[in-house]
């Protein structure tokens, strides 16, 4: 029964041998040699000035993810809209849940003032 199994372990078994193989041996082949300008951090052509590691804000990442979140719930809209005639009166009053759902979400997200960007 589990016969049928071996040829996929083979292959598993020939991946993971060939990923480590190559990482030992660019890290066997690799140059060693450091360099402050090679690690020094490059920024599109221009000398960095100053620090290089700044601090970004945790609303940029509460307003990305909100972005995420909200953008994805509405891409369940499309194919409800595709397919509105065949689902009735049924998929209309679940997909108007479902908006009202998001609204509430939305709505209180902007109440606790996750949008302002100050």
């Amino acid at each position: 029964m589990l016969i049928k199994y071996v040829p996929v372990l083979f292959l598993l078994a020939l991946s993971i041998f060939f990923a480590v193989f190559v990482v030992f041996l660019s890290h066997l082949l690799g140059p060693k040699r450091v360099h402050p300008v090679k690690a020094a951090p490059y920024e599109c052509g221009m000398i960095s000035l100053g620090p290089t590691h700044q601090a970004i804000p945790i609303k940029y990442y509460i307003i990305a993810m909100l972005f995420l979140v909200f953008d994805l719930e509405v891409v369940f809209l499309y194919p409800w809209a595709v397919v509105f005639r065949e689902l009735g009166i049924f998929g209309f009053v679940e997909m108007m849940i479902f908006i009202f759902i998001l609204l509430l979400g939305f709505i209180y997200v902007w109440r606790k003032g996750a949008l302002e960007w100050e």
